[in-house]
């Protein structure tokens, strides 16, 4: 089982990025799925998750209204639409597959993730 996460870069503040984690080896379409990330010298927190059929979602006070979950089932694929991107949002950023089929930030349920992919915001 593989979770392969991509599309980190390097991006100006204000700009926009759009990650992608693409599962192999299962299927997660009972699943929810989430996305954290991690700075440096600091822990790795809760950005945003998604339910299983992409009809809940749930997201970390600091990037509601700029970013967006969203799944596609059909691809195994869940995405992280992120916009208005600030240097604060500078980290690692992990996907990961829930044991539940609804969205939480507690991290403990998340059974497999990713190897991550840097986002890098510039001021």
């Amino acid at each position: 089982v593989q979770l392969q996460a991509s599309g980190g870069g390097l991006v100006q503040a204000g700009g926009s990025l759009r990650l992608s984690c693409a599962a192999s080896g299962r299927t997660f379409s009972n699943n929810a799925m989430g996305w954290f990330r991690q700075a440096p010298g600091k822990e790795r927190g809760f950005v945003a998750a998604i339910s299983w059929n992409g009809d809940r979602t749930t997201y970390a006070d600091s990037v509601k209204g700029r970013f967006t979950i969203s799944r596609d089932n059909a691809k195994n694929t869940v995405y992280l639409q992120m916009n208005i991107l600030k240097p604060e949002d500078t980290a690692v950023y992990y996907c990961a597959a829930s044991t539940t089929s609804y969205p939480t930030w507690v991290r403990n349920v998340y059974r497999y993730w990713g190897q991550g992919t840097l986002v890098t915001v510039s001021s």
